[in-house]
């Protein structure tokens, strides 16, 4: 049976994020006779070339140097080259990095044409290619231009990972944690019943842990899409994550994330909003599964970045701390 989660969008439509094999479902979800063009960069299209062999093809860099305003107008000037039109589908196939700039160039190029995601690394496939933003950064600060607007589909396929490096599979174990500790306790037992060994080599226990990893995500966004309350909860570890990764290069994004989230629900029990143990679960988890708990950011430093971070009104921050496994709220903190 087809495993689907279907998330409302502005336009009255749904977003379709869709569990199985890409090679069987893309032929299906795009419209016969649609002229497709396909967004990946090339280590995609070396691993991954069969998927895309019916499709036309713009390769992009690699890495979070690409993912700026400068391949934006590269792209655009590329589509305007190829005489795409309004009824051209883009496709981005890739990590998170493909799928927020193909998303960002798909509504902005002609106003809009119709775009839909194939992600090929775990992070991706729990968090960036799922709930519509999309964007790029600007002078090292993370997503700083953007655009909310959701693909037609999103294709989680788990055979695609088997080739993920372990570090970059751990990156996106920490998406799921992330999820777990926002609104799915049973996902976070999981975690802590089970090893990094198992999630790499069980093809149904990790889809079964990404799927519900997206549902918390899909519920949240469904309810907030644009970000006006709730789904600000989806930035758990994020505020000093990005601070870090704009401040040092140490880190993947998603080792980020555990680092942040961990500094936040160690800061939560000593106010108070947390229990100790819960935040010690959250940190063992993260251990467990050979992520970081510590900022490799000297203080002065870290806050400095905190001030560019967009959830920042005026001297107050929107900080998402954990109150238990599985809930978790915003606090309004001062900058001081």
């Amino acid at each position: 049976m087809e495993r689907k989660i279907l998330i409302p969008r502005a336009d009255g439509l749904r977003s379709q994020v869709i569990f199985g094999s890409a090679a069987t479902l893309l032929g299906g979800l795009i419209p016969e006779g649609t002229r497709v063009i396909a967004i990946v960069d090339a280590n995609i299209d070396r691993c991954h070339g069969e998927l895309l062999e019916a499709y036309e093809k713009i390769i992009i860099g690699q890495g979070e140097s690409v993912k700026t305003l400068h391949t934006v107008e590269e792209l655009l000037r590329e589509l305007v080259a190829r005489e795409a039109d309004r009824s051209t589908f883009l496709l981005g196939v890739g990590g998170g990095i493909v799928t927020d700039v193909t998303g960002f160039v798909a509504s902005i190029y002609m106003r809009g044409v119709h775009f839909g995601f194939v992600p090929t690394t775990l992070l991706a496939q729990v968090d960036a290619s799922v709930g519509g933003k999309n964007g790029v950064n600007l002078d090292g600060y993370k997503n700083m231009v953007g655009c909310f607007n959701q693909p037609d589909f999103v294709v989680c396929d788990s055979s695609l990972l088997a080739s993920l490096p372990d570090r970059e599979f751990r990156a996106g174990l920490s998406e799921m944690i992330k999820a777990a500790v926002i609104g799915d306790e049973e996902l976070f037992e999981m975690f802590e019943g089970h090893t990094f060994e198992a999630f790499r080599d069980d093809a149904e226990l990790l889809s079964r842990a990404i799927e519900r990893s997206v549902r918390v995500k899909a519920a949240i966004v469904e309810r907030d899409e644009r970000e006006a309350g709730e789904r600000r909860l989806l930035n758990l570890g994020h505020t000093i994550g990005h601070a870090i990764e704009k401040s040092s290069r140490q880190m993947l994004h998603g080792e980020a994330v555990a680092a942040g989230m961990a500094v936040v629900a160690r800061w939560a029990a000593e106010q108070g909003v947390c229990s100790g143990e819960c935040a010690d679960r959250i940190c063992s988890v993260l251990e467990r599964y050979g992520l970081p708990v510590d900022s490799p950011v000297e203080p002065n430093a870290l806050r400095k970045a905190i001030t560019r971070d967009k959830k920042r009104r005026g001297n107050r921050l929107a900080l998402v701390v954990p109150v238990r496994i599985g809930e978790c709220r915003i606090e309004m903190i001062d900058m001081d």
